[in-house]
């Protein structure tokens, strides 16, 4: 499994949506799929997942405001 059906996996799994495997660009807060809990929680499932220590401290909202920019956030991340 590659890193992005990975983290589309995590997300939609957080998420309880599939649709945000299917839409790339959907619009994660604005939509209200993802809240500010919903965040931590995957803030801490790629923590474990990847090895990598995302800090609430650095989120920005718009860095993760859609699923491609969530994975290409993680991938940059991951190496």
């Amino acid at each position: 499994m590659s890193t992005a059906e990975k983290v589309l996996a995590m997300l939609a799994d957080v998420a309880e949506s599939d649709e945000v495997r299917q839409d790339p660009d959907l619009q994660l807060y604005d939509g209200q799929v993802l809240d500010s809990l919903a965040t931590v929680h995957l803030m801490l499932a790629f923590s474990e997942a990847f090895g990598i220590e995302i800090s609430p401290a650095e989120f920005e909202r718009e860095q993760w405001a859609t699923p491609r920019k969530i994975v290409a956030y993680i991938e940059e991340r991951v190496g």
